[in-house]
């Protein structure tokens, strides 16, 4: 069960091991670009690429869906990034429970964007868990971990490609684990859960008064989706790369642009200055602050917003 991009490399990595993959479930198509025509999740075009039965349950709960997963009488149901919480009824189902594969580091990160919140954290690290599945969000008890470095230029973007093949791999070896009794199950210590719940396109507005590093984690946190912004002259301004130019309070008030230059724009944090690099002017292509200074009126005091 799965449906984004995410959850691809791990059904091609089951595929090639050999299991017996006996039907998958993903999301229904959606109206994708302009012309809004109906576009298969990338799970179910890999599943069709090699005859899989694929179901597409508009609701979870449906009787008649739980009643064809009863059907297939399945070992294990391996559930990544489907989308939708399972009910006890699903979950229930096979005799060797649904593993999930989470990009965290359980307990911490538990919910619907721990790559996107784990970056703009700060975390220096972040890595994949599989667990057995409960009614829980993300609570079940943790089956392997594997850990993966948050480097200095990752963005959501990159961790997430980094993540999906760890992932694939990692449930390969919970499978051939459990099979032959060496992995097993560990409660979770939720004294020391933190949740990543799901991103709003606001929780990308940028709050000139907190330090340089933290508005620089929420930009590469953002990338590619929602996109972290700000407003110039009442249009927004997304902003898609920066790095800290100083960490020394400026008397300057926070979002007041300090000076432009052909490295960028520099602007006042509540603790320093931040060098933008790259942006995208509303309703324009992205390009980078050289440029959108040569082409714009753009200078020392005015102030994003």
């Amino acid at each position: 069960m799965g449906t984004p991009e995410f959850a691809a490399p791990s059904l091609k990595t089951l595929i090639a091991a050999g299991e017996d993959v006996a039907a998958v479930v993903t999301q229904p198509d959606k109206p994708k670009g302009r012309g809004k025509h109906l576009s298969p999740p990338p799970v179910k075009e890999l599943a069709l690429k090699y005859n899989i039965p694929v179901l597409q349950p508009e609701k979870i709960r449906d009787e008649a869906f739980i009643n064809i997963i009863q059907k297939l009488r399945p070992d294990i149901i391996v559930v990544i990034a489907y989308g939708k919480i399972l009910p006890k009824a699903i979950l229930d189902i096979p005799p060797k429970g649904c593993i999930n594969v989470h990009a965290s580091l359980l307990p911490k990160y538990r919910g619907a964007a721990p790559i996107n919140w784990a970056i703009i954290n700060g975390e220096k690290e972040t890595g994949i868990t599989t667990m057995l599945m409960d009614e829980g969000m993300d609570t079940g008890d943790i089956l392997l971990t594997e850990r993966v470095e948050i480097q200095d230029n990752d963005t959501t973007d990159s961790v997430y490609e980094k993540l999906k093949d760890i992932g694939a791999n990692l449930l390969i070896k919970t499978i051939s684990g459990l099979k032959k009794g060496m992995v097993r199950p560990i409660d979770q210590d939720d004294s020391y859960a933190t949740y990543a719940p799901m991103l709003k396109k606001e929780d990308g507005r940028i709050d000139w008064a907190i330090k340089p590093e933290e508005i620089r984690n929420l930009i590469r946190g953002m990338y590619p989706w929602p996109g972290a912004y700000t407003r110039w002259e009442g249009k927004q301004l997304k902003i898609f790369k920066a790095q800290v130019a100083s960490e020394e309070r400026t008397s300057e008030e926070p979002g007041v642009i300090i000076k432009t230059s052909t490295d960028g724009i520099y602007v006042a944090t509540g603790a320093g200055i931040l060098l933008i690099t790259e942006l995208q002017p509303e309703n324009k292509s992205k390009m980078s602050a050289s440029e959108f200074i040569k082409g714009y009126k753009i200078g020392k005091g005015q102030i994003f917003d």
